[in-house]
């Protein structure tokens, strides 16, 4: 199970930083054209925090655990990255026009949450 919790947060990790990446470098307006039409409804200050979160939670399940400095960091991170998932799924289903992301936010908060169980639990380092 401690090799499938690597794999799990590894891809998580990937996909954060690629989302992360993805809020800091576009524009809000490039964000909204490019299919993420829920970046309408925030200030660019406050996407550009999401990603910045993204990438910090993105980290968190992967260096504190990797350099055996602070491991409890990683299911912290994957804790606070399924809450994050959690309200991008809520944004997505007050919009009613991103369907397919309520899934993507609820497979990403599962996974999250898989980690977060099993770094605080069973499997913790």
């Amino acid at each position: 199970m401690n090799v499938v919790l690597w794999v799990v947060a590894s891809l998580l990790a990937v996909v954060f930083v690629g989302s992360g990446l993805t809020k800091i470098v576009r524009s809000k307006q490039k964000l909204a054209s490019s299919g993420m039409g829920w970046a309408e409804d925030f200030s660019p200050g406050a996407i550009k925090v999401l990603g910045v979160l993204q990438i910090a939670g993105a980290i968190g399940l992967i260096l504190p655990a990797a350099l055996n400095i602070a491991p409890i960091l990683v299911p912290v991170a994957a804790l606070g990255l399924a809450v994050m998932m959690g309200g991008a799924a809520m944004v997505h289903r007050r919009r009613n026009d991103e369907p397919k992301m309520i899934w993507l936010n609820i497979v990403l908060l599962i996974f999250a949450a898989l980690v977060a169980w099993g770094r605080f639990g069973p499997y913790a380092f």
